[in-house]
């Protein structure tokens, strides 16, 4: 994939780099109680420590682009896009409002491939928007990598 790739953002969902623990994440990830974890302890290890935290996973990997997504992210999405697929540039639809997702499912190919399948909900120009994918992630030197997907 080459040239650039639209997507949208979110201003209101933005994030600062220090967010508190208290934050919830905005993947929505829970713990075994049913609560949304805090940024710290799902995505934000991974966005604000990405050159010693890799995502463990492709569902990880997924969720936390999700989060760069809707604090524009820029750097986390292209360096976590396999170098093969990853487009020049990276731009965001101004005004958008990121507002919520879900992952369906989670299926482990072998120890270099995943796919995950989710459903991202935004609101772009007063519009809702529903983003249903089945991504294709690959592993290499310990990483995940978004490779491509697949619109539902």
């Amino acid at each position: 994939m080459t040239g650039r790739a639209a997507v949208p953002s979110s201003a209101a969902a933005r994030y600062d780099h220090g967010m508190p623990n208290a934050t919830d994440c905005p993947c929505g990830r829970h713990d075994a109680r049913g609560r949304v974890l805090p940024y710290a302890h799902c995505c934000g290890r991974y966005l604000d420590h990405f050159d010693i935290t890799p995502a463990p996973d492709a569902e990880s990997l997924m969720r936390s682009r999700y989060t760069a997504f809707t604090q524009e992210r820029r750097d986390y999405l292209l360096a976590t896009w396999h170098p093969s697929r990853r487009p020049a540039a990276l731009d965001f639809d101004a005004g958008a409002k990121w507002l919520g997702l879900q992952v369906r499912e989670h299926r482990l190919i072998d120890d270099a491939h995943a796919e995950v399948e989710f459903v991202a909900r935004v609101r772009v120009a007063g519009r809702a928007q529903r983003l249903h994918e089945r991504s294709r992630f690959v592993r290499e030197d310990g990483r995940w990598f978004y490779l491509d997907g697949d619109s539902r």
